[in-house]
């Protein structure tokens, strides 16, 4: 009913950059919030950055300064773009968003599969 593929993962030296894309398809009426999360092995899944519908933006102390998130509400499309990369960032990466389907009220979450994300040397 809903996809939410991401992609743009990859291995890349501490100090690159990487940007990940989030597509969201299917019977879509409407996205409120969008949301990045990220789990690295023997971890809790955290939050890194949300973006709203109207562009408002949220992002976790670790992040900020070196993450940009943004979107397309036009291509129902999300993005991260990761400067200043830190082995710490090593991750999967996954993607959230608050969607309303055609012919239903209520918004549900809806999660991506994930893409990795290595930064090493």
């Amino acid at each position: 009913q809903v996809q939410l593929v991401e992609s743009g993962g990859g291995l890349v030296q501490p100090g690159g950059s990487l940007r990940l894309s989030c597509a969201a398809s299917g019977s879509i009426s409407s996205i409120n919030e969008m949301g990045w999360y990220r789990q690295a092995p023997g971890k809790q899944r955290e939050l890194v950055a949300q973006i709203t519908s109207d562009g408002s933006t949220n992002y976790a102390d670790s992040v900020k300064g070196r993450f940009t998130i943004s979107r397309d509400n036009a291509k129902n499309t999300m993005y991260l773009q990761m400067n200043s990369l830190k082995p710490e960032d090593t991750a999967v990466y996954y993607c959230n968003a608050r969607i309303r389907v055609r012919m239903v009220i209520s918004y549900n979450h809806y999660w991506g599969q994930g893409t990795q994300v290595t930064v090493s040397s």
